[in-house]
């Protein structure tokens, strides 16, 4: 995958916007993104996504669309659980590589998933032998981004995971016990160190990107800037 990853950055400095398939964010290499001629998204509909898709575009232009609708399915007859849905979702037999997380939320599916499996589904009003109804919910099912600046002793993950999140760290910790809190993809230990350019995920709470160390205190404490997705 790195070798890939910088075949795309290559092809970005080049002047071109290059997207991939969705992919599992366990296999991308985030550290081979970084080129200061090249910008890049990763999106996967969801602050926590296991698959995502990459896009990466060049400096001068300013942004590019993210490439992953999130569709919300309402079935009109309740009685499906999670796995129910995905499994009539596979047999539309859609291209898998557009298809990201399936999710449920109260009683409702979150689908999220590009090309022309969004459009396919977007369309759709039976699904299962069910009526469904469906309503696009956007690029992100996630209840938005904030910028925030903490003050966190160190640079562990479990210190600045809780202070970012705005959870106890004891709270956090059960997370990282339970294999739930990834950095930069991989499965984080507490004392695993978060460093500018990082992101860590955590199921259930959102999505971290390190963005800059803005200063260190008299207490030699350290005020960190923080993207923040819920």
């Amino acid at each position: 995958m790195k070798q890939k990853v910088a075949q795309l950055v290559a092809q970005a400095r080049g002047g071109r916007v290059v997207r991939t398939a969705f992919m599992d964010a366990d296999d991308l290499d985030r550290r081979a993104l970084a080129d200061d001629e090249v910008r890049h998204v990763i999106a996967g509909g969801f602050p926590d996504a296991r698959r995502v898709v990459l896009t990466l575009h060049p400096a001068h232009i300013p942004s590019v669309d993210a490439g992953v609708t999130v569709l919300r399915f309402m079935p009109e007859v309740p009685g499906w659980d999670v796995q129910d849905f995905a499994v009539q979702l596979r047999q539309l037999g859609l291209p898998e590589e557009q298809l990201g997380d399936v999710r449920e939320e109260r009683g409702s599916f979150l689908v999220a998933a590009t090309g022309k499996a969004a459009g396919t589904l977007a369309d759709l009003t039976s699904l299962g032998g069910r009526d469904v109804s469906v309503e696009e919910v956007g690029e992100s099912a996630g209840r938005g981004n904030k910028l925030r600046e903490v003050v966190v002793p160190s640079m562990r993950v479990d210190v600045v995971g809780a202070k970012g999140f705005g959870v106890s760290r004891a709270y956090f910790q059960q997370g990282i016990d339970g294999g739930k809190v990834r950095l930069n993809g991989q499965v984080a230990r507490a004392s695993s160190e978060i460093r500018e350019g990082d992101s860590l995920s955590a199921e259930g709470l959102g999505r971290i990107d390190f963005k800059r160390v803005v200063n260190e205190t008299r207490r030699g404490n350290f005020k960190v800037e923080l993207d923040v997705h819920r």
